[in-house]
């Protein structure tokens, strides 16, 4: 009698406590490459009682997730895509939230000199006289996505033995770049965050064209009915309160802040 006693209030107690709600957030691999969703999860579970489940793909395949509705919102960083996003009415608007930059890494030694050029158009250009390997994420990513536009600034994108496109997230390509001793873009935060650095270095930043930003979207319920709306609107909001911002501010690798948080009104 006693044990069907204790099953029953156990039922009652497992019945009266209630899960956290849920729901879908597509996110770049340089974000989770980052660390910083190890940091932000908890704290957004712990204020909000909401949990956020994270499909980690390259910024391309997240607004193609956005645009099919299997995702409630989108964090990703590549603003034409965003505003073209935004204008086909998958999104009813783009909220920034944070930002740091793109940096290229390279053999230690520098075959290619990129560490003296004035410009980052001007890197790639390096790279490509000399014929020296390069590594592209080819995964139409919001880096991949810099990368061609760099690229196109120096005078057309490769096709040749040297440039070699992997269709790979940011680890996956780092990797790649190391096992080749090649050059590559990157964001800093998966740089500094990335444990398997080899013989490459950070050699050239600064340019203010690597400047990278991250925005968040939510998907249109009148697009998509069945998107959680109202918990990624929540959600929104936290992201770009000053509690969000402290935590973004403060998160920091070997002394270097990889992020820093910017967020402004709705666009």
């Amino acid at each position: 009698m006693m044990m069907r006693l204790l099953v029953v209030l156990g039922f009652v107690l497992a019945s009266g406590a209630q899960a956290a709600d849920s729901m879908r957030m597509a996110v770049t691999t340089s974000f989770h490459n980052s660390g910083l969703a190890d940091v932000l999860l908890p704290e957004i579970e712990a204020d909000l009682d909401l949990e956020v489940q994270l499909l980690v793909v390259g910024t391309g395949q997240a607004l193609r997730l956005g645009r099919a509705g299997d995702v409630d919102a989108i964090l990703v960083h590549s603003r034409a895509a965003e505003e073209a996003f935004v204008a086909d009415g998958f999104a009813t608007h783009r909220r920034e939230i944070m930002y740091n930059d793109f940096v290229v890494i390279g053999p230690a030694a520098d075959p290619a000199g990129v560490a003296d050029a004035s410009s980052a158009a001007e890197a790639l250009s390096r790279i490509a006289a000399a014929e020296a390997r390069f590594v592209s994420r080819g995964d139409d990513s919001g880096t991949h996505k810099k990368e061609v536009s760099l690229w196109e600034s120096a005078g057309g994108v490769p096709a040749a033995g040297w440039y070699n496109e992997v269709g790979a997230g940011m680890g996956a390509a780092l990797n790649t770049a190391v096992g080749l001793g090649g050059y590559i873009l990157s964001d800093r935060a998966s740089w500094l965050n990335f444990g398997n650095k080899g013989d490459l270095s950070l050699l050239y930043a600064g340019d203010p064209v690597l400047f990278n930003q991250y925005a968040y979207l939510a998907v249109n319920p009148e697009v998509h009915g069945h998107v959680k709306a109202e918990l990624s609107a929540k959600l929104e909001e936290w992201l770009a309160s000053t509690r969000a911002g402290e935590l973004i501010d403060s998160y920091q690798l070997a002394g270097e802040t990889l992020f820093v948080f910017n967020a402004v009104t709705k666009e």
